[in-house]
């Protein structure tokens, strides 16, 4: 389906959920997308952090964006991550998942090499002109080791190369700026603003942002609508309360122990587990070299998702 001007509201990055085995459990993609449609998402995003996309083989990653699109047939926006180290090999993802279905690509500064900002302003325009489909840049600092500043950004939408933002940069300095310079300038008022924090929703809403990607999102996708819906209406009382409900439910990232994971299995091992405990997804598998969360570790899981009134 085309996008629309200004993408907003809710738009999980769908977890990838496994078998046993570490393939691509079709069954329990097709059934978190009705779970994440029925609940009133407004899009969804392939292939992102929380879809583990960093772990997939490429027919993997075709098999997602093949699975999603194809189920919702045009219900929703997909938009899928084209996130790899250099320009040829992110155009290829985007190629490849435009060819499945996709309606728009997210791509990250390229990594690995040390790049200059000219080669990451070239690596946008790049991705832009060659897959001819809209862009969306992902600022996300902790993984690639570069940040995208409001300059870049701003000039790469300017010229109509980027069509929005997804920030996970936790730099909400930067952020204003963007959603600042975006709703002022009359060339770039169509350009979509998203915050990737699940934890400070309604600042960013605040700010004058369009919407999430939040990755708790997989787990609680009705309660990112009702908060999204509460900021919409102005009831920033109410709004504060459910962030908070949902602040408390994120700290479930951390029941993996750091003596024996790191912060990425410990986050995706406790979504997965929580949708499995939810009923949504049949298995909990992470993608290898990921570490399995312990027997007690789910257990913990649970108690949060109580806690929060989702079991």
């Amino acid at each position: 389906m085309a996008l629309p001007a200004r993408l907003g509201g809710v738009i999980p990055p769908i977890c990838t959920p496994l078998t046993p085995d570490g393939e691509v459990d079709v069954d329990s993609l097709r059934d978190l997308a009705d779970f994440l449609a029925e609940a009133g998402v407004d899009g969804l995003f392939v292939l992102g952090s929380t879809s583990e996309a960093a772990y997939l083989t490429d027919r993997q990653r075709r098999t997602v964006v093949e699975t999603v699109a194809a189920h919702l047939d045009g219900a929703l926006p997909v938009l899928a991550g084209a996130i790899d180290m250099t320009t040829p090999r992110a155009l290829d993802h985007a190629r490849a998942a435009l060819a499945s279905g996709a309606d728009g690509i997210v791509a990250t500064a390229p990594f690995y090499a040390r790049t200059h900002p000219a080669e990451i302003e070239r690596h946008f325009r790049l991705l832009a002109e060659r897959s001819g489909a809209p862009l969306f840049a992902y600022n996300l600092p902790t993984s690639v080791h570069v940040a995208l500043d409001a300059e870049l950004v701003l000039a790469l939408a300017a010229d109509g190369v980027l069509s929005g933002l997804k920030d996970s940069s936790a730099d909400q300095t930067n952020l204003r700026e963007v959603i600042l310079a975006a709703r002022s300038d009359p060339g770039i008022r169509d350009f979509t603003v998203l915050t990737g924090s699940e934890t400070s929703v309604d600042t960013a809403l605040l700010m004058g942002a369009d919407g999430v990607v939040p990755g708790l999102g997989n787990v609680d996708p009705h309660g990112y609508v009702r908060l999204v819906g509460l900021c919409a209406a102005g009831d920033w009382q109410r709004a504060r309360a459910e962030q908070e409900r949902l602040l408390a439910l994120f700290s479930m990232v951390g029941v993996g122990s750091p003596a024996r994971m790191g912060r990425g299995s410990s986050s995706i091992g406790a979504f997965k587990a929580a949708l499995r405990l939810r009923g949504v997804v049949r298995h909990a598998t992470t993608a290898e070299p990921q570490i399995p969360l312990s027997e007690d570790e789910v257990a913990r899981v649970a108690k949060h998702l109580a806690a929060a009134g989702l079991l």
